[in-house]
């Protein structure tokens, strides 16, 4: 049913197409994939947006990001039989092969691929209206890591009104290994507790709730006392400090989406 969805939905957002076998005006191709041979570009869409990303043919999730949306159709001058649609899933495979990427879902006319490049993630959706691909469209979701740029004296005014900050600190995956790319957060905190020795701070990890509660709660702990280690590795006191994690217990948004876990994954600083 939503690849049927997806053709009605081409044929009401291209009224406009020629059929004279080339690109639409505006619309390329995603710069590290290769459109199938003799095909043409019939529409192409850019935003962000949440896109429904299937695991398998029962499992999906609701996932945010920036989105590339490009159709192609079978350019029929060019006398070649349409591809099989297994035959264009497998070329969007190859590609992502030299960046590990692979195929989480196949189905008869859809599938759904992955792959990681740094802290970014690409999930790769290909649908066709049958087995045969006589047009494809191809969907390409990137996903950045949740950044944040805040400043000593913000931090300050956010414990100072508030009581709390929440902070973004990049960790390793499924480890308390803090990313170099963090470090300027770290130097923020560094800055604050100098300039108001008088502060005393509880450092709390969170999760979001993809594991085990216990593990979460381990997790959470280690990333807390990581974010410690790295403030009296710059002289801060270590009586002005104390460090706790909640796992999965206190989450800030619903964990059914990837931007809500996204949120929930946090240090928050609380003020003593």
């Amino acid at each position: 049913m939503k690849n049927q969805l997806f053709f009605w939905i081409i044929l009401i957002a291209f009224p406009y197409m020629t059929y004279s076998q080339g690109d639409v005006e505006g619309c390329k191709d995603y710069p590290m994939f290769n459109r199938m041979p003799n095909f043409y570009i019939t529409g192409c869409i850019k935003n962000f947006d949440a896109v429904t990303v299937w695991m398998s043919g029962d499992v999906s999730k609701n996932i945010e990001g920036n989105k590339t949306e490009i159709s192609y159709e079978l350019n029929t001058e060019s006398g070649q039989q349409a591809p099989s649609f297994l035959q264009v899933v497998k070329n969007f495979e190859n590609a992502i092969a030299k960046y590990n990427g692979k195929r989480i879902y196949l189905g008869s006319q859809d599938a759904t691929l992955h792959m990681k490049i740094k802290d970014k993630d690409f999930w790769i959706i290909i649908e066709s209206a049958s087995d045969v691909a006589q047009t494809y469209k191809l969907l390409v979701l990137e996903v950045e890591p949740m950044k944040q740029e805040i400043l000593a004296n913000e931090m300050f005014d956010g414990l100072t009104q508030n009581g709390s900050v929440s902070l973004y600190i990049n960790f390793e995956t499924g480890k308390s290994d803090i990313k170099p790319e963090s470090q300027p957060i770290i130097d923020q905190m560094v800055e604050m507790l100098k300039a108001n020795p008088s502060l005393k701070i509880s450092i709390e990890g969170h999760t979001d709730n993809i594991g085990t509660p216990a593990a979460n709660k381990t997790l959470s702990e280690n990333r807390a006392k990581s974010v410690m280690n790295a403030l009296t590795a710059k002289s801060i006191d270590k009586t002005r400090l104390t460090s706790r994690g909640w796992g999965q217990e206190k989450p800030i948004e619903d964990n059914e989406s990837e931007t809500g876990r996204a949120k929930n994954r946090r240090v928050e600083i609380i003020k003593q």
